[in-house]
């Protein structure tokens, strides 16, 4: 990661901080979820930077980035990625989002097409209202807030004692990434989202959903996903829950390097 840069951009009135791998190759930018940042997509970006150049953004309220009083629906996080795009001059890149970054990409891809070369979601937060009532009336935010209180040694043996699998590199990367989200950051939870099946039936680039079996997409939502647009790829992987790039790392980047190959041949032809 030595060569990799790290920079701010100015965007919506305030500083996105990212981390680019650079070298003049196809861009690709990468969505967290929340309470996570840009390098917590670390792993994944080491096995991608040979062929692109990947680009990890901290959210806003998030990281390093700025913590602003009021600005967290998801409209304003994609506001937040088509200005970093238009200002680093970028072609159209391919979104990965996970969770909350997930829902971020599906935005900018349905109301901005000609912006992006294509879409990856990873468990986006395609809730019910039903769902989105019941997140948002929940502890969550109380949950964060005591963790705020919490040295990075504890939150790490929090994060150890749900994850045992994780590395001790991935669960010291989402701690640290845990005390660096603001309060503020989870107002993204308060319903109404966005309406994720209009959102995906009016995306026309080559997209993939990827979910687990144990995660917030269902196999019928997906498949219903499908219906409403047959160009929409689907793709589960087995034994993963809504962290699926953590609980399967190396299928989940299979998964992705395959879809981007698929894309690059298209293009070609």
């Amino acid at each position: 990661m030595t060569d990799w840069s790290t920079a701010i951009c100015e965007t919506n009135g305030i500083n996105i901080h990212y981390t680019r791998t650079g070298g003049g190759k196809p861009p690709l930018i990468l969505l967290h979820g929340l309470t996570a940042n840009g390098a917590c997509w670390t792993a994944l970006a080491h096995t991608l930077f040979g062929e692109y150049d990947v680009i990890m953004p901290d959210a806003r309220g998030h990281g390093k980035s700025s913590v602003p009083d009021y600005g967290y629906r998801y409209e304003d996080h994609a506001n937040d990625v088509v200005c970093l795009i238009k200002a680093l001059r970028l072609p159209p890149p391919i979104l990965i989002g996970h969770s909350m970054g997930g829902m971020t990409a599906a935005v900018v891809a349905s109301r901005n097409p000609k912006l992006l070369r294509g879409l990856i979601l990873a468990d986006p937060t395609f809730l019910s209202p039903k769902v989105q009532r019941e997140v948002c009336d929940s502890d969550v935010s109380d949950q964060h807030r005591r963790i705020l209180n919490l040295s990075l040694d504890e939150v790490v043996a929090e994060g150890r004692a749900k994850h045992p699998n994780r590395s001790s590199e991935t669960l010291e990367l989402f701690a640290k990434a845990r005390l660096q989200t603001s309060m503020g950051a989870f107002d993204v939870l308060t319903p109404p989202n966005p309406d994720y099946r209009q959102l995906v039936s009016t995306i026309d680039v080559p997209s993939l959903l990827i979910f687990g079996d144990k995660g917030v997409v269902s196999s019928a939502v997906a498949v219903e996903l499908q219906r409403c647009n047959p160009k929409f790829q689907i793709e589960q992987i087995r034994d993963a829950g809504h962290g699926v790039h953590l609980d399967q790392p190396e299928l989940f980047a299979a998964v992705v390097k395959s879809f981007l190959r698929s894309i690059s041949t298209e293009i070609d032809l």
